[in-house]
């Protein structure tokens, strides 16, 4: 028996428990891919070759922003 380290409950195992571990590693990986979409788009240096409806939601999310400011 053992305390997990990231839920600090008790674990059956000597290690954390399976899903905690999962949790942590999928949350990571959300962040890396967050992290990842700029470079991915690359809107900053050529906007031209984004798709027309892609093009469409960030003109409207940034009138949207506009808006509310």
């Amino acid at each position: 028996m053992k305390i997990c380290n990231i839920c600090k409950r008790i674990s059956g195992t000597e290690e954390d428990h399976l899903d905690c571990t999962e949790k942590i590693r999928i949350q990571f990986e959300d962040e890396n891919f967050k992290q990842s979409i700029p470079e991915k788009l690359d809107i900053g240096k050529n906007s031209q070759n984004l798709s027309v409806e892609v093009r469409a939601i960030l003109e409207h999310l940034s009138r949207k922003n506009e808006n509310s400011s």
